[in-house]
């Protein structure tokens, strides 16, 4: 049994007769009244997102997990399949499963979370960043750095970013995976 102290990122817990991933919380402390826990919570069987408060000293049944290095190998419509880097099995796992898989190129190690009572894959935990190519965007115009002006840009796993105006196709760039925003572009 875990309580609210316990509260972190990537917490998994039993609640509602379900699984939930923690994916934000904020501890809040009024000057009135008891202290409690603001969360942002993930169905790792459905994908939903809940907001919940808990409050301070409450209890939560926690779920054991272990976590795995994956590769992603390909993905077939709904499914996207991966192989354990240590024993070479592999699995799948539906598009709910995933947090950004529209950023997921083939060949990218991720980390999957898996449920120590039984197997199951719960959920998968991207890099912090991905370096991907842009293969269409209106062209760049020399000296469009100096505002913060975006275009959109379509890039190699087909995701549409928002990008500076100095960035044209063929350029690689670091995108932010939790959030799926541009944050550099790469110089080879």
């Amino acid at each position: 049994m875990a309580t609210t102290s316990d509260i972190r990122n990537g917490l998994c817990i039993k609640y509602n007769h379900d699984i939930y991933k923690i994916i934000e919380f904020l501890h809040v402390k009024p000057g009135k009244g008891p202290a409690f826990v603001r969360t942002k919570l993930k169905s790792v069987t459905n994908g939903k997102v809940i907001d919940n408060t808990f409050s301070a000293g409450h209890k939560l049944e926690d779920v054991r997990v272990e976590t795995h290095k994956f590769q992603f190998l390909y993905n077939d419509g709904d499914f996207f399949h991966f192989m354990n880097q240590e024993d070479y099995s592999q699995i799948q796992l539906t598009k709910a499963a995933l947090d950004k898989p529209e950023l997921m190129k083939e060949g990218e190690v991720v980390t999957v979370i898996i449920n120590s009572e039984d197997n199951a894959p719960l959920s998968v935990d991207m890099p912090a960043s991905v370096i991907l190519e842009i293969t269409a965007t209106e062209p760049g115009i020399k000296g469009n750095t100096a505002t913060n002006a975006t275009k959109a840009a379509t890039v190699e796993t087909g995701a549409t970013i928002m990008v500076p105006l100095f960035i044209n196709e063929g350029d690689k760039i670091k995108v932010e995976t939790e959030k799926g925003t541009y944050k550099e572009r790469i110089k080879e």
